[in-house]
């Protein structure tokens, strides 16, 4: 089961995210922050993402996968890059956790 499943699966009944519940503003301000805040929020909250830490690489994957698997708008050219540039500078990798490399948090066994 994914994190977002578990995550999901944990929320007390009739519990769910309001975009209210977050801003903008609560993330490290920088270009791309509200593009990012809007595109994200869309369909879970800023936590989640802010909880990750990946590579572009990885941001990217992950962007690709929600796209493919949970019908995401496919965000392309500029505003992609403006995404990926926010996510890389403000939630970069860190350290390991033991038992492994990185893992898609979105992806389901």
């Amino acid at each position: 089961m994914g994190l977002l499943a578990i995550g999901l699966s944990l929320a007390p009944a009739g519990a769910q995210f309001r975009p209210s519940d977050e801003t903008p503003d609560e993330l490290p301000a920088g270009p791309g922050r509200e593009e990012t805040f809007y595109a994200c929020t869309a369909c879970h909250n800023f936590k989640l993402v802010a909880a990750q830490g990946l590579t572009r690489p990885q941001w990217d994957d992950s962007l690709a996968w929600m796209t493919k698997r949970h019908n995401m708008p496919d965000i392309q050219g500029q505003e992609r890059e403006l995404i990926l540039d926010y996510l890389t500078t403000h939630y970069p990798p860190r350290a390991p956790a033991r038992g492994g490399g990185w893992r898609n948090p979105f992806a389901t066994d």
